[in-house]
């Protein structure tokens, strides 16, 4: 089929669903995948309102067997791979010295495993279309946050790792890219703040430190995710783009 296919891995809520959302209206199919066979149902119910051209692959990609399956579903479904989005990813605040094996193995395994393992398996089918990859880093993995070292271990070995592959995959005609977001209003920021005494007053806190005076939106992220998909962005391969209101400049 001519029709461009994308694979979001973390694509049933968040920046990824923005993502999909957004790639649907530009005409591409869309897999979303993630670990929560409800909350994936419910998300493709909810795409396939845009579109018909939707599917949802249940991943957990600390697996590398179910990050292959899920590469290889796709390609089934769709009958080609023209980008992948790794948007799946874990917080945490925990200090140095409170890091067990246990928390190192959630964050890394989820974060930078699953990114790496999918990218693996993607590349194959990338190469035929001269397709890209997107990975979802973040400003902690462009500098040193308080209070969680072990997330932004993550989150750097995020950025590296696409720089590095981006070169490989270059001769291909493949790129590579990710976008490092500040905070967003998605899910996972909720959860940040559930156990805050007020959650209006700890946004305004959180926002506080922005220069533009507010955390990003979802949608925001995502519009800079398919940007660098896109045939806009040929000649950008091997890029960090902060998406963060100015808290990195």
């Amino acid at each position: 089929m001519e029709r461009k296919a994308v694979l979001i891995t973390g694509g049933t809520s968040g920046i990824g669903l923005a993502a999909a959302k957004i790639f649907l209206k530009k005409g591409y199919a869309v897999s979303i995948a993630g670990r929560d066979e409800k909350k994936g149902q419910d998300a493709e119910s909810l795409l396939k309102t845009e579109s018909e051209n939707v599917s949802f692959i249940r991943l957990d990609v600390k697996n590398p067997k179910e990050c292959e399956k899920a590469v290889r579903d796709a390609e089934i479904k769709w009958g080609r791979l023209d980008c992948l989005v790794n948007s799946a990813g874990v917080y945490l605040e925990e200090s140095a010295e409170e890091l067990t094996e246990e928390s190192y193995s959630h964050i890394m395994d989820t974060n930078i495993k699953g990114t790496m393992f999918m990218s693996k398996y993607a590349l194959p089918l990338l190469k035929k279309q001269k397709g890209n990859i997107v990975n979802v880093s973040s400003d902690a993995g462009l500098h040193g946050n308080f209070g969680c070292s072990l997330y932004c271990a993550s989150k750097g070995a995020v950025t590296l790792y696409t720089r590095a592959l981006a070169l490989e995959a270059a001769p291909y005609g493949v790129r590579v890219n990710c976008i490092c977001p500040g905070d967003i209003m998605t899910p996972l920021t909720e959860k940040q703040i559930e156990n805050e005494p007020s959650k209006e007053e700890a946004l305004r806190e959180m926002a506080s430190v922005y220069p533009v005076g507010r955390i990003g939106t979802a949608e925001e992220a995502a519009e800079v995710i398919v940007f660098l998909a896109s045939a806009e962005a040929a000649f950008v391969t091997g890029a960090a783009w902060s998406v963060d209101g100015g808290i990195t400049a």
